[in-house]
């Protein structure tokens, strides 16, 4: 007896759901297999119970120091420990130093590279401390620095791993703000961490945890720029009479870079503008510097600042041109002048209330040893390209410049040592 071709269907569709049923249980006892081995996997355990940073083949603690771990913990092809989004987190600032010279600014977004932003989130997930992505950090940066400008107080805030937990649930995002020693000594060195990981020209000087509501960028008081300088044949007491003109309220707008896209007020507040000697010779000529502070900058302000104020001590204008200047009835349009180079510009300091950044022994040696080392360095530079200087200066006036340079030299050589 045949069957009908209905039949035939309804059999072959009850043999199909039957190999799949067969194939989801498979799955499943698969999917628990995997469960239980993930469970009790050894990165997992390791994080939990010393909150190391692994990199390749080698973790790091909370302090800095390298960790050996066994062989067979090497081996696992699947030693990775991701975003650690179960590790506590604690919002911090941290405290920058870098040197600008070959970096595209300090801000990432320009799509170009190398950045001094973009470097130091390399090493935050290097380091594992960058808990999720840099969205859900809550990132802010102080100030935003042109390509070759220089920082040694840049300020930056974000949510970074822990290795301590608040006490509540409810104190979760505002806890440990006021640290006493035994809760230092138990947190992560993020100095010390980061400092093993960054470019020699980028190094963190100081951390301190914040409140939530905190923004490197609006809770900053104030900000202080240096711009150096070889003093030459410039008129001191005129450029010192002219930065007076700047201090006070006033519209900028005639000492800046136009940015009518983003800026619609020009008007900031300069508390001081000083010049002072920086007790480095050259010969007969002297290092000089600027010295503004206020409250807030527009782009290229104080490098367009310090070109008139050149133009002054230059005797090409008097220092009433920066009345003139800031007088935006009278003049409306920015003249046209070429603004101060950016290598000489440094973001000296940030100014915040309350905050107190800290720096371990430990990572304040590590950190004067690589300083030190690197003056040293400079220095040695500064001696060579001297004398190739002097090679170009008839022999006894060159042999006497020799000696006064090698002994000065030595002299900054020997001020470094004794700071130990």
């Amino acid at each position: 007896m045949s069957t009908s071709p209905d039949a035939d269907s309804v059999d072959a569709l009850r043999s199909h759901i039957h190999s799949l049923q067969t194939t989801i249980n498979e799955l499943q006892k698969q999917n628990a297999e995997l469960s239980s081995r993930l469970s009790g996997c050894c990165c997992r355990k390791m994080e939990d119970k010393i909150g190391c940073v692994v990199d390749g083949g080698g973790a790091v603690d909370g302090n800095g120091k390298s960790m050996k771990m066994d062989k067979k913990t090497r081996k696992k092809k699947d030693f990775k420990t991701g975003i650690l989004e179960h590790h506590p987190r604690r919002y911090v600032a941290l405290r920058l130093m870098y040197f600008g010279q070959r970096f595209y600014g300090f801000a990432s977004e320009a799509q170009l590279d190398p950045t001094v932003e973009s470097e130091i989130f390399k090493a935050l997930e290097k380091t594992k401390l960058l808990v999720g992505d840099k969205k859900k950090s809550q990132y802010s940066r102080c100030g935003r620095t042109d390509k070759g400008v220089s920082s040694f107080g840049q300020v930056i805030s974000l949510f970074l791993r822990s290795n301590l937990r608040p006490k509540n649930t409810d104190d979760a995002n505002n806890w440990g703000l006021s640290i006493d020693r035994d809760v230092l000594d138990a947190e992560i060195d993020y100095v010390r961490v980061l400092n093993r990981v960054l470019p020699k020209d980028i190094r963190v000087t100081g951390w301190c945890p914040v409140p939530i509501d905190f923004s490197a960028r609006f809770s900053c008081m104030s900000r202080e720029y240096k711009y150096f300088f070889w003093r030459d044949n410039l008129d001191i007491r005129a450029m010192e009479s002219a930065g007076q003109k700047f201090v006070g309220d006033h519209d900028f707008r005639n000492f800046c870079k136009m940015d009518a896209f983003n800026v619609h007020n020009y008007k900031r507040h300069i508390t001081s503008f000083e010049l002072s000697s920086c007790d480095k010779r050259l010969e007969s000529n002297e290092l000089w510097c600027f010295k503004i502070k206020g409250s807030a900058f527009l782009w290229h302000q104080v490098r367009c600042m310090v070109a008139v104020m050149f133009m002054v001590g230059q005797g090409l204008e008097s220092p009433d041109v920066m009345d003139a200047l800031l007088d935006t009835d009278g003049t409306p349009r920015k003249p046209q002048y070429t603004m101060a180079p950016e290598m000489p510009l440094v973001l000296q300091s940030c100014e915040f209330e309350g905050v107190r950044f800290i720096c371990s022994s430990d990572a304040r040696q590590a950190l004067h040893v690589h300083l030190e080392d690197g003056y040293r360095t400079y220095e040695l530079e500064a001696a060579m390209a001297y004398e190739a200087l002097l090679t170009c200066l008839p022999q006894e006036h060159g042999r006497r410049k020799r000696c006064s340079v090698l002994n000065h030299v030595n002299m900054n050589l020997n001020v470094f040592a004794n700071l130990h």
